[in-house]
């Protein structure tokens, strides 16, 4: 485990740094490796596409990566330019040009620009507090039995505002990437974080 005040960048150094050590290791790289996008661009939108039968008026997605939101935004607007894209941000991310900052929100909010986040493809940033993504992933659990992780939280409470905004009859896509079991010792259900 790496110092939290080194955030995602300390991770990646000590990722390195170990790789250097064992012979033969590999590192996905998955910030700036291409294949992320692409991977998503292939399949996750693909799916999303026929599970929603090309009908999709927005997609709202936490960035970590990017590659998730890139692959997906990139293939729903070749098909539909009109789909509006929206990167979910956490307090403390610099997506809107501000400093970076502590945030409690795991997964996304990195304190850097991924080179797998494609900029041109986002329409809109929706920051999202701490209090907001543990609000609702409490909500999902209680409601409709979803053990999501925090990213999950903030992804969905994102959504859910583009949706009271866009209007009945609209179709918000989003992700929930992560599962709860990694954080119940974060006490997550409970009010902690």
């Amino acid at each position: 485990r790496t110092p939290d005040a080194e955030g995602m960048l300390g991770a990646i150094a000590k990722a390195r740094e170990i790789a250097g050590k064992i012979p033969g290791s590999f590192i996905a790289l998955q910030f700036e490796n291409t294949a992320n996008p692409e991977y998503h661009f292939e399949t996750t939108a693909e799916e999303i596409y026929e599970q929603m039968q090309g009908q999709v008026d927005a997609l709202v997605i936490g960035i970590g990566t990017g590659g998730t939101f890139s692959g997906i935004a990139r293939l729903l607007k070749q098909r539909n330019p009109k789909v509006l894209s929206v990167a979910v941000e956490t307090q403390g991310s610099i997506l809107q040009g501000k400093p970076p900052g502590p945030h409690k929100v795991e997964g996304i909010g990195v304190s850097f620009i991924p080179k797998t986040f494609e900029r041109n493809l986002c329409d809109e940033i929706i920051m999202v507090s701490d209090d907001d993504a543990f609000a609702t992933v409490r909500e999902l659990a209680r409601e409709e039995g979803v053990l999501g992780g925090s990213s999950a939280g903030a992804n969905v409470y994102a959504a859910l505002q583009v949706a009271k905004r866009l209007g009945s009859g609209k179709r918000v896509v989003t992700i929930i990437p992560d599962a709860a079991e990694r954080y119940l010792s974060k006490n997550i259900f409970s009010g902690g974080a």
